[in-house]
């Protein structure tokens, strides 16, 4: 044999292909239903784009984009998500000055992070996403969560159940981290080397460390409060 598939990609054999066309079917019956148009932006996009979005000192732009020169000596990167992308092709398009609110869903998204690969979790992975522009209303998170319940129950998935988190609101937050960073100067000898750097760059990140020292050492670190961002998680139990 020539060569090997790449370390965290996949091929999609027949059988398989078959089962993803029928999931993508329902995904964009439920999307269109919603009111939701399919969007489709380049698999790769300029460097800063993403710095700007995701943030210089998260762990997506630092260690896991896939950036290379271009013959023209561009930076480009495979892109590692695609709001960013839908946000430029939203303001570069001139679509701000249709009729809002205006949403969109992508099915046709292959997203590229260079991690470590597990069950699950590849380093190409394929996504599906809506986004919403222009409401006000707080009704439209709730439709997005609607949306996703739908469709995952719509594919047999039984006992599911829905968990909103928060973030902080920009009051508290800044505040919450100053705090933090305070309380992790202290245990700077006891954490983990990437734990060490995100409490100068990024200390909420430190909360998301799965390193069983670092948790040992965050069990009493009080989570933050007040709602700026909801981070939704899904925990589909099949039976």
């Amino acid at each position: 044999m020539l060569t090997r598939i790449p370390k965290g990609t996949k091929d999609v054999l027949p059988a398989e292909s078959a089962r993803l066309q029928a999931m993508e079917a329902l995904m964009r019956q439920k999307a269109r239903l919603a009111g939701y148009q399919e969007i489709r932006t380049p698999v790769f996009e300029h460097t800063e784009l993403f710095v700007r979005s995701v943030g210089a000192s998260s762990d997506v732009v630092r260690k896991e984009m896939y950036t290379f020169l271009d013959k023209g000596g561009r930076s480009v990167t495979l892109k590692p998500e695609t709001t960013a992308g839908v946000v430029r092709a939203f303001i570069e398009s001139g679509l701000y000055a249709q009729a809002l609110p205006m949403k969109f869903y992508y099915i046709y998204a292959p997203h590229f992070r260079y991690e470590s690969p597990q069950a699950g979790r590849l380093r190409e992975h394929h996504q599906f996403g809506v986004e919403c522009f222009g409401a006000r209303e707080a009704s439209a998170d709730a439709e997005i969560i609607l949306l996703a319940m739908d469709v995952l129950k719509s594919m047999g998935l039984k006992g599911l159940t829905l968990r909103i988190n928060s973030i902080g609101c920009p009051v508290c937050r800044p505040a919450y981290q100053q705090q933090l960073k305070a309380y992790l100067h202290g245990k700077t000898d006891k954490l983990c080397k990437d734990c060490v750097e995100r409490t100068e760059t990024n200390p909420l990140r430190v909360l998301d460390c799965k390193n069983p020292a670092c948790q040992a050492e965050l069990a009493d670190a009080e989570n933050p409060a007040g709602v700026i961002n909801s981070i939704i998680f899904l925990h589909p139990v099949i039976k």
